[in-house]
């Protein structure tokens, strides 16, 4: 694989270029973007429903094809995060405020930024609904709407949230909890949890894990702390060469692995813990935490539950190759509110930012879609504050690595890669 500058794969890390692919944008200035209650028009050539990855990826690359003019984000957010970096947060490596970035920075100069909520969609009609009964009309619509987080859905969250002693990595709120828990931590149990539901980058659960044994190793804390991966899953990892790594790793430092637990309740008073055996449907154990980490059950939008863009869960049905829509052929969608079946990841968003962009272009000619996204995810597996293992795969779950070398070892270069070079790419290049 080459360096620098040659780029030929859509991947999200090759050669650490993931960002840099063929035919790559000159980088643009900050400009500014309408921020309107309402949209200034209510027709678009491309509306784009989603201002994250995927949904600000695609909104610079179909300004490219369409003009500025004729391109609209709908996003409600003020703030834009780089979400992978709240690994490192919740670590305490890495400043919360450095993940972050105001909406109309990263939005495409001169494409409208529709500072407002989608709450139905009309594919029959070409149309989508927003609040304050908003309607606007597209021609082609790109649906990257992310993933819902649903604390809610284990019994005494969010509200444990205000106790001590508990922290997730997974929302902005509570981030720096898991750090403050982790600095406060004692003696006793330290539970982090996988749920019984799709997740956005699914080592991220077991990464902080890594960190905080680290860290009690550093401060002389170890020996106090008994660490427990309570999941949900079967297996620690969905690839079998990371997951034997993995499991060399916990073998090592001592951390014992509950496989099938699900959390269905936390009593942060009390400091416990409520685990439902999943097989043994009922039946529950019951925990006592000094630290406890959550990563919570997950879901499509809301929006998207009995849409007609969705299948029978909610994600939005697109086919795994092209990432057009079933049935509609004017409507794609990218990232972790899709049914494809590959790891929810930033790493996913820039893979499939480069096949949906071909797709268009060719459905905008009205020919067929030819290039095909093989799933290519990947996860930098932080397992200390200097060393990760740097998984990559595909559909079928097999290793699609960048590098010639053996990336189930643990690597200070590929931290580096993680902490320092992928969030400047973000921010740098796939936004732009």
């Amino acid at each position: 694989m080459s360096a620098v500058g040659v780029v030929s794969s859509y991947s999200y890390l090759r050669s650490g270029v993931w960002l840099l692919k063929p035919g790559r944008q000159k980088m643009s200035s900050f400009g500014l973007h309408t921020a309107a209650r309402c949209a200034a028009k209510d027709y678009y050539e491309v509306l784009v429903l989603g201002g994250g990855a995927g949904g600000i990826t695609m909104s610079a690359r179909m300004k490219r094809k369409v003009g500025a003019g004729n391109v609209a984000v709908v996003e409600p957010s003020k703030t834009h995060y780089y979400q992978p970096l709240w690994t490192l947060v919740g670590g305490g490596a890495k400043q919360l405020a450095t993940s972050a970035r105001p909406t109309g920075s990263v939005i495409p100069k001169g494409v409208e930024w529709i500072k407002s909520r989608v709450i139905a969609l009309d594919p029959d009609k070409n149309c989508v609904w927003l609040e304050n009964d908003i309607k606007i009309s597209y021609k082609y619509l790109i649906i990257a709407l992310g993933i819902s987080l649903h604390y809610e859905k284990i019994k005494g969250l969010p509200e444990g949230f205000h106790h001590p002693k508990i922290g997730s990595n997974y929302s902005v709120h509570t981030v720096e909890k898991t750090w403050r828990a982790l600095q406060d931590f004692k003696e006793g149990n330290a539970i982090f949890t996988f749920p019984n539901t799709p997740v956005k980058c699914a080592g991220a659960p077991q990464k902080i894990m890594y960190l905080s044994e680290a860290y009690w190793r550093k401060t002389g804390k170890r020996s106090k702390a008994n660490i427990m991966f309570n999941t949900s899953l079967g297996v620690i990892f969905g690839v079998k060469k990371y997951a034997d790594a993995l499991l060399q790793i916990i073998g090592e430092r001592n951390i014992a692995v509950n496989y099938k637990r699900n959390l269905i309740e936390v009593r942060a008073d009390k400091q416990e813990a409520v685990f439902e055996n999943l097989d043994k449907p009922g039946v529950t154990e019951v925990h006592q935490y000094e630290m406890l980490h959550v990563t919570p059950p997950m879901g499509p939008p809301d929006v998207l539950i009995n849409s007609p863009v969705s299948d029978e869960i909610g994600w939005v049905d697109v086919d795994k190759e092209t990432l057009q829509h079933k049935k509609y052929p004017n409507i794609f969608g990218i990232g972790d509110c899709t049914n494809l079946p590959t790891s929810k990841t930033a790493a996913a968003v820039a893979a499939q930012s480069g096949v949906l962009d071909k797709t268009i272009s060719l459905v905008m000619k009205n020919q067929l879609p030819t290039e095909k996204y093989d799933g290519y995810t990947s996860c930098p597996l932080v397992t200390g504050y200097n060393k990760v293992i740097l998984a990559e795969f595909d559909y079928d779950a097999q290793p699609l690595e960048t590098f010639p070398i053996d990336q189930s070892k643990e690597r200070v270069t590929m931290y580096h890669m993680k902490a320092d070079m992928m969030p400047f790419l973000y921010w740098n290049a796939l936004l732009k």
